[in-house]
């Protein structure tokens, strides 16, 4: 009994420790002023016209400063759990203190709720949306905002369309959806309030540590918080997953604070440090938010300060870039049926037309430009007067590399088949089966040929045989895809002197190592299908790509091979 008393008595020491340490007390930013303009809360709005999220029906509320001239663009506070949440972290109370005091901006808020698709009857639950909506990755949420609730408001209110102007907040799943938004369109939001966030493998988001660690540095400010008794249940532990999160933006370079404490998956701590929090996001504003110094990765091709470039623009859908032996770059425009190349002045002039569904492109050791002629399905070959050779014919092409001892290989994807042709033009069947072979590239000794697949999300590997035929055939580089579709998007690929493989992908463009793991995904350079890549210029360190109707180029710190010069070994890879 003595053993009992005492085990209950520590027990409620130690519920009354914890208790006590998942107490925050607010600050006076918390509580309201005296002679401190008030904002004006609006609403509830009703949204039930959603395009991305079809027969659902929401609330969502407007915070107004009282500094509001709708003479000027005024910057934004999206927060999801609507007036729930707003209320629960004072919201209103902290901006009109912050915002009177000069500490943030003046903002609109507007505190969104989470999408229902109403009970068919009444004995049906309605199916809600939070999880769909807010656990996931990828850009949907992101458009719903941009292309709906944005537009909305802005009818009645001028909001600032600077991505510098605009913060995104949220608790749990909502804190992974409002970093989410700022991660896939940075271009558009880059303050994110992130609080017990759910960076657990509930939709995807445990991924995001990852490819935080992969992607190129984005100009993006976060302020994390959790509590050591957070969440632990089948999609992961929350503070863990919060500190990994935190460890990933730091190694990146990206300007991060963070509060943790003792607390479990409630807002006592997020409404205390709201105001702090706050004034992170916000400091120093108006300068803008830059993208913190890249991290020193194994990979490191990036140099600070060098992004892409436009070159050429104004294309139906650009492709096949070649590079000739002094670095010269001829692209293709598929439905045009033209051959184009960049001139050293930056101009572009026409090569070659009337090549019915031109694609790849590569050099050979002729010297001669080789193509994919795929309207005629033949392998053709330029002179560099543009008379057009007939290499082989009789099978549909996509991409094709060019060795030095004069064959080649190409795509087929159609069909799901790869193919080798001989210096004199004999073709032979190499491989089938891929769902969509797609790109293709030697490596910089010439044994090891990859293919890319489209419709997967590996790349697949050969060894060369001497009489040209492809052995030893595995999914051997591991491509990362987006959220919704399995389909990486794999299309044209490059190679460098050290064996590193760049792949274009949906994501961007994905550089593996020798042996086909991504250390880092460079991002698209626009909007369009990112559809090959080549090395070029004089010293070989720049990296051009096609993208939809444009081509854009990028310095790197590293050097492509000429697969039609004499094979080069690389170093050994880092196992």
């Amino acid at each position: 009994m003595r053993c009992l008393i005492l085990a209950a008595a520590t027990m409620a020491l130690f519920a009354g420790s914890i208790w006590a340490a998942n107490e925050y007390p607010l600050t006076e930013d918390s509580k309201p002023q005296e002679g401190v303009p008030k904002g004006e809360v609006k609403g509830p709005f009703k949204w039930n016209d959603s395009k991305i999220y079809p027969g659902t029906e929401r609330e969502y509320y407007l915070y107004i400063p009282a500094q509001y001239d709708a003479n000027k663009p005024h910057c934004v506070f999206v927060l999801q759990d609507g007036i729930g949440r707003a209320k629960g972290w004072n919201i209103p109370t902290v901006l009109d203190n912050l915002i009177h005091k000069g500490e943030v901006p003046p903002q609109i808020g507007i505190f969104i709720g989470h999408g229902i698709v109403p009970a068919a009857n009444d004995q049906a639950q309605p199916r809600f949306n939070r999880s769909y909506e807010y656990d996931a990755v990828g850009d949907k949420y992101a458009r719903f905002l941009l292309e709906e609730i944005l537009p909305a408001v802005a009818k009645d209110y001028n909001l600032s369309t600077d991505p510098n102007d605009r913060a995104i907040g949220g608790a749990s799943s909502g804190a992974i959806c409002a970093f989410n938004v700022a991660w896939e369109r940075p271009n558009e939001f880059r303050r994110v309030y992130s609080t017990i966030g759910t960076y657990v493998s509930l939709r995807g988001a445990d991924a995001l540590p990852r490819l935080i660690r992969k992607y190129e540095t984005k100009p993006i400010r976060v302020f994390l918080q959790d509590g050591a008794n957070d969440l632990d249940i089948y999609a992961g532990d929350w503070f863990i997953a919060n500190q990994d999160m935190l460890s990933a933006l730091k190694y990146s370079g990206y300007e991060v604070e963070h509060a943790w404490g003792e607390g479990g998956h409630d807002g006592k701590q997020s409404a205390a440090v709201t105001p702090d929090a706050l004034r992170f996001l916000w400091k120093d504003y108006p300068a803008p938010i830059g993208v913190g110094h890249p991290p020193k990765r194994r990979t490191d091709i990036v140099i600070p300060g060098e992004g892409w470039q436009l070159v050429a623009e104004g294309f139906k859908f650009t492709e096949g870039p070649a590079i000739n032996e002094k670095g010269e770059l001829y692209f293709t425009d598929i439905p045009n049926g033209r051959i184009h190349k960049l001139e050293s002045d930056g101009t572009v002039s026409v090569f070659a037309e009337n090549s019915p569904g031109v694609n790849g492109l590569m050099f050979g050791p002729d010297g001669k430009l080789y193509a994919c002629q795929n309207g005629t399905q033949k392998i053709v070959r330029y002179t560099m007067d543009g008379q057009e050779e007939t290499v082989c014919e009789g099978a549909p092409s996509n991409d094709l590399i060019v060795l030095a001892n004069g064959s080649g290989y190409f795509t087929d994807p159609g069909n799901h088949k790869v193919w080798h042709f001989s210096k004199d033009g004999k073709l032979s069947l190499a491989d089938e089966g891929i769902a969509k072979p797609n790109g293709i590239i030697a490596s910089p000794d010439q044994t090891l040929i990859t293919v890319a697949d489209t419709d997967g999300r590996f790349t697949y590997s050969y060894q060369v045989q001497p009489d040209g035929k492809l052995a030893y055939k595995q999914t051997y580089g591991h491509l990362h895809v987006p959220d919704d579709t399995h389909k990486s998007g794999a299309d044209g690929m490059t190679v460098d002197t050290e064996g590193r493989i760049y792949v274009t992908t949906r994501i961007g463009l994905q550089v593996m190592d020798q042996l086909g793991r991504v250390h880092i995904i460079l991002d698209k350079p626009g909007p369009g299908w990112l559809s090959n890549a080549v090395f070029g210029g004089p010293d070989m360190d720049t990296l051009y790509v096609t993208c939809g109707q444009q081509v854009f180029k990028r310095k790197v710190k590293a050097q492509g091979v000429y697969p039609f010069k004499a094979p080069v070994m690389p170093p050994r890879p880092g196992l």
